[in-house]
């Protein structure tokens, strides 16, 4: 048994971490004064809130340092499949994408089969959130990419959060093309699928969505300008107090089936400092018996980076 500083999602504790059944475990017991120091902190597995796992080999997350994914469009049965399957990672998804008659990704070749629905109409709407509740969605991924196709009118969009809503699920929006992160904030979007890269949104606009929007980074997926202006919109969001997740868009081009460099220095770029990352990285309560608890060796809390993370084992109680 060590004792041990850990991130307990919100800000450091102590706690002891012990042996049980060949794994580490986490308590947040007082340390006693015989217990040796862990040399390090510990964290819980890191969640990216954007992934398309039927795109990757998800058997890769075994041994990652990420302990929960959030898949935001797939299939609802083959994801239903992998969230009672996958261990150790919690796997959460949103289901199909739901989009305009003939709107994005409905004509893309990589959208696996049975991952669109078409939403024509409010009983169109009403059957397809019925479906992606009963499949065990979380939430809900809407597409509203102008510079790919038709989009939800407003009147519709907003028929698909109110429904979304009864079902308790918050609308994450696939946002692109001009005016449309604001459209989609303003219609009652939880959550954007990606930080606003189409354009600078103004200082206004930024404040009005610090207070009811949170934004999933995906910043390395851009290059050149369109990155520029993404990072410009998340400096300025979160410095505004708003809320910005870690999510890589996992499927969308190489990228490791684990915690991203590229993402993490982007956030580093847009102003994210060592707390307010690993706050944006989520982990998963460690305090949990089955979480995935990761160690960085010889950091601080004040020097902790989480690309030093590893998983934490037993070996590394030993006194």
């Amino acid at each position: 048994m060590r004792s041990v500083t850990f991130f307990d999602g919100s800000g450091w504790r102590a706690g002891v971490v012990e042996a049980v059944d060949g794994r580490a475990r986490l308590r947040d017991d007082v340390p006693s004064t015989e217990f040796a120091p862990l040399d390090g902190v510990i964290v819980g597995g890191f969640t990216d809130h954007h992934v398309h796992l039927q795109l990757v080999d998800h058997a890769q997350l075994a041994g990652s340092r990420l302990g929960r994914v959030v898949d935001l469009g797939g299939d609802p049965d083959a994801l239903r499949t992998l969230a009672a399957h996958e261990r150790p990672v919690r796997v959460e998804f949103a289901g199909a994408f739901l989009t305009a008659p003939g709107g994005y990704p409905s004509d893309r070749s990589w959208a696996p089969k049975g991952a669109v629905r078409e939403i024509a109409d409010a009983d169109a709407a009403a059957e397809a959130v019925a479906e992606m509740a009963a499949a065990g969605a979380s939430r809900l991924k809407v597409t509203s990419n102008s510079a790919a196709g038709p989009v939800l009118p407003d009147v519709l969009f907003r028929t698909v959060v109110g429904l979304a809503a009864d079902h308790g699920l918050p609308v994450v929006a696939h946002a692109e093309g001009p005016g449309e992160a604001q459209r989609v904030a303003r219609l009652g979007a939880a959550l954007l699928a990606h930080a606003p890269f189409t354009e600078r949104l103004d200082d206004e606009e930024i404040a009005r969505q610090t207070a009811s929007v949170s934004w999933i980074s995906t910043l390395a997926i851009h290059d050149g300008p369109v990155q520029e202006i993404a990072v410009d919109n998340v400096r300025r969001f979160h410095a505004a107090g708003g809320t910005v997740r870690y999510g890589t868009d996992l499927g969308n081009g190489p990228m490791p089936v684990d915690l991203n460099p590229r993402e993490v220095a982007a956030l580093r770029k847009a102003g994210l400092d060592t707390i307010a990352l690993l706050r944006a990285l989520d982990p998963v309560d460690p305090l949990d018996p089955d979480a995935v608890l990761l160690l960085l060796p010889r950091a601080t809390p004040a020097s902790a980076d989480p690309l030093d993370a590893r998983p934490l084992t037993p070996a590394d109680l030993k006194v």
